[in-house]
């Protein structure tokens, strides 16, 4: 979860998930000087946009009119604090015009929503027009973590965003327009099961990493 690779222009995440959009405006001040033309994306949750790291870093990237596009995982929970018990406003989306910024919300669930609306945002923050927000409206389907029961999510929810799945939604369409059949999507099933077991299966087999790299990769020279 923590893990990035800067030849592939993955920065990884902090923890504290607000604390990476200020990271992700400097990338993309960087992108601005040098004149790169690439853009900057930066993914948190509906907790992140609470924080003040999140709007420091939010009205940077506004006022420099940066290259960034903010999308957040609205899972309607940070961590147990339901969204109507940490924002007034109706929606994430309703931030942006505060920084005089486009924001749009989507069905986080619709494989296509969310790609149209992240075209939508490339399109507006590489002309520099600058950042855009994209808000994805879906839920977490299990507790914060492996710790967290989610006892507190009333069971109704459950079975309304389970009906909501967006991976047997899109399966569905797929079938619908006949860009896969069901023997083809059972096939990927297995292959990617097997991929995920194998995967596992050399992790556990391992050798402990040498204690010697711990500080490999952490500093930039």
């Amino acid at each position: 979860m923590h893990m990035g690779d800067l030849k592939l222009n993955i920065v990884a995440i902090i923890s504290a998930m607000a604390a990476s959009v200020p990271v992700a405006a400097g990338a993309a001040l960087a992108f601005k000087y040098k004149g790169t033309g690439q853009s900057a994306f930066c993914f948190f949750g509906d907790g992140a946009t609470s924080r003040g790291d999140w709007h420091e870093g939010v009205n940077l990237a506004a006022v420099q009119k940066l290259p960034l596009v903010l999308v957040c995982n609205n899972n309607q929970y940070a961590y147990s604090t339901p969204l109507s018990k940490q924002m007034a406003c109706a929606s994430v989306a309703d931030r942006g015009p505060a920084y005089g910024i486009p924001a749009e919300s989507v069905d986080g669930n619709d494989v296509f929503a969310v790609h149209e609306a992240g075209r939508r945002a490339v399109d507006h923050v590489r002309a520099g027009f600058g950042p855009y927000l994209i808000e994805c409206k879906t839920f977490r389907m299990t507790g914060h973590s492996a710790h967290d029961g989610a006892d507190y999510v009333p069971k109704h929810l459950w079975e309304e965003w389970g009906a909501k799945d967006p991976i047997r939604r899109l399966e569905r369409r797929m079938i619908e327009n006949q860009w896969a059949g069901p023997e083809d999507l059972d096939r990927m099933h297995r292959e990617i099961g097997n991929d995920i077991d194998a995967a596992i299966e050399w992790a556990e087999n391992s050798p402990y990493p040498d204690p010697a790299g711990l500080l490999e990769g952490v500093y930039e020279s």
